[in-house]
């Protein structure tokens, strides 16, 4: 990992550091309204830098449950740690809400290539498809390097492993590969489908994922290869040299199973109705340990309410924490919230997602109206000290997602250093000794405050802020 100076200092140097810095920020912008919020400020950022707490308790989360996938006794149970520990923490109205969640359950599985020289290739299984048959599935392979090509190749994909080796170059473009490309290639008659890692190259690690099977076109079993043996197939191929492939999995997909989204809150002093909703998903991926996608959102967002309970910080509106299931093959629980909550979400003043890592976390996104944003930024110029200002051009996630669409609510999520991110994502490396606990710590002052901020503003974020 790539290591900043900021990485040199303890969290308590960071935290005098942060307070000296809001105190000039106190003189250098005249914000007014803004005013009252400075104190509650230094006092959270110091809590959260203070010592390792929510570091500790990310590193309790993925060391005791490990992987937890939806279905998976593993998920269940960091679910029902996850209720007791906030209650412990005093938060209120805690409680568990019923999902049935999609159950895909990976097997053994191996890739390798046949002939005179065979060996094993790094492969997983995507998440939700097909198994091969307990004899697997043998045949020469067909290389390309992008939708057309296929198109362009179509008559030689029928009866060959189709391999689409693309580079990386953003998960929002290269993502199609891992989620189209088995249904792709069955138009044409292939037998399976094998896709170069969705992430940064590195450590011939495999990535995996969700895929997809287009409604009328054939199955075929699909999995993703590190990118070294991506390239390693294709020199292959440009030489002209026979590569045949045997890959076997066991993978199914099994009966839905029962889950449920954590919910807890801060009950708002004056407007409990009104609600800011904070949170990340607390499935992940069935290997690595889901530290940061997305054990650490899960962490600070949860850690931003504990925070503001033991400082006896109580906004004017309630804050929200949801721990959503299912994010990672379904969104079930993001769907189910808004179901659930479809009667109030016009009550819902802003809603922020963290499942964006927290490597060098640097501000937020966010999506709303011109006068909002101005808001957010405002609010942001109070987290100078900590380096946590930034506000991009747009804010949201995958759980809060369907609510957000539903009822045109305002979006938040945590930005950060996305090359880290998407270089362990969906990996047997995402596991907590990559995740620094300065980042874990500035990220949750973050989001303790930019939270406090929204919920107790004597005006609802689309108006313009007034003192108190």
């Amino acid at each position: 990992m790539i290591r900043t100076p900021t990485r040199c200092l303890s969290l308590v140097a960071l935290a005098a550091l942060a307070m000296s810095a809001t105190i000039v920020a106190q003189v250098d912008h005249d914000t007014g309204w803004l005013n009252d919020y400075r104190a509650p400020t230094h006092r959270i950022i110091g809590e959260a830098l203070g010592d390792r707490f929510a570091w500790n308790r990310l590193a309790e989360l993925t060391d005791r449950f490990g992987p937890r996938l939806s279905g998976t006794p593993q998920l269940e149970a960091a679910i029902r740690w996850a209720a007791d520990e906030m209650r412990k923490d005093g938060l209120e109205n805690v409680r568990t809400e019923a999902v049935m969640v999609p159950r895909w359950v990976r097997g053994q599985e191996h890739l390798e290539i046949l002939g005179a020289h065979p060996r094993r290739l790094a492969m997983l299984g995507l998440g939700g498809s097909i198994g091969t048959g307990p004899d697997g599935v043998e045949a020469d392979i067909l290389v390309v390097h992008s939708f057309d090509e296929l198109e362009a190749r179509a008559p030689e994909a029928a009866g060959r492993i189709v391999v689409f080796n693309q580079p990386f170059v953003s998960y929002g473009e290269t993502v199609a590969y891992r989620t189209g490309g088995a249904s792709r290639a069955a138009r044409h008659g292939a037998v399976a489908a094998l896709v170069r890692s969705v992430g940064r190259d590195g450590l011939r690690l495999p990535h995996t994922g969700g895929m997809r099977y287009q409604e009328g076109t054939a199955q075929i079993p699909t999995a993703a290869v590190a990118s070294e043996d991506a390239e390693w197939l294709d020199r292959l191929a440009r030489r002209g040299d026979p590569a045949r492939l045997r890959l076997t999995m066991e993978a199914q997909l099994m009966p839905d199973a029962p889950s449920a989204n954590v919910i807890a809150e801060l009950r708002g002093r004056e407007r409990p109705d009104e609600v800011v909703v904070v949170g990340g998903h607390i499935d992940s991926w069935d290997v690595g340990a889901g530290a940061s996608d997305d054990g650490g959102g899960c962490i600070v967002t949860w850690e931003a309410l504990r925070i503001l309970k033991k400082l006896d910080l109580r906004p004017r509106r309630t804050v929200r924490l949801v721990l959503f299931t299912n994010e990672e093959n379904g969104t079930r629980g993001g769907i189910a919230y808004r179901d659930r909550y479809r009667d109030s979400l016009d009550d819902h003043v802003l809603m922020l997602e963290s499942d964006s890592g927290l490597f060098d976390a640097h501000g937020f996104g966010f999506t709303g109206s011109a006068a909002a944003r101005h808001t957010v930024e405002q609010i942001a110029s109070l987290l100078s000290g900590i380096a946590m200002t930034g506000v991009g051009p747009s804010g949201g996630g995958a759980d809060i997602g369907p609510s957000v669409r539903e009822a045109n609510i305002p979006s938040m999520s945590t930005e950060a250093d996305d090359d880290q991110y998407v270089l362990i994502h969906h990996t047997q490396a995402d596991t907590v000794d990559k995740i620094d606990p300065i980042d874990v710590a500035r990220t949750a002052a973050a989001v303790a405050v930019m939270t406090y901020v929204v919920a107790d503003m004597p005006a609802r974020l689309d108006a313009q802020p007034t003192t108190r």
